[in-house]
């Protein structure tokens, strides 16, 4: 969700969101708030402070989203993974750079051994500060 100020930042439309998120889609369905940055036809418009991504990611949170992202900004907690059962740090992300590694080979939480829905390496990539195209295959 690209959230743009005064345009779909306030407080009502993100629990609106959350809570239609949390009731048709369920609480492991990722979601990622991105800030705006102001460009061609909208640049008199404000980009989107980090303030109001933290708090939409707290409101998520309220609704028992378990996988709540901030992007477009430079915010290692809000970009990062925790287990929904223990609030460890299973993933941790800093822009492009892959930290702390807390998940054991088989995708579940080192320290609980809660099991993370996604695929997960069994160990992380290190491709450093660098974006890469990413060629995914499989079926639906």
């Amino acid at each position: 969700t690209l959230l743009i100020p005064e345009q779909n930042d306030s407080d009502i439309e993100l629990h609106e969101q959350c809570q239609w998120i949390s009731e048709h889609l369920g609480v492991d369905v990722p979601l990622h708030f991105s800030a705006f940055h102001p460009d061609w036809k909208m640049l008199n418009t404000p980009r989107t402070p980090a303030e109001t991504l933290t708090r939409a990611r707290d409101i998520a949170h309220q609704y028992g989203l378990h996988y709540v992202y901030t992007g477009n900004v430079h915010d290692k907690v809000g970009s990062s993974t925790y287990c929904p059962n223990c609030a460890s740090l299973l993933i941790e992300r800093d822009w492009y750079v892959l930290g702390h590694w807390g998940l054991a080979d088989n995708g579940h939480c080192k320290k609980c051994g809660h099991e993370i829905l996604g695929y997960f390496q069994d160990k992380p990539g290190d491709w450093g500060a660098q974006r890469m195209p990413v060629k995914i295959m499989g079926t639906l």
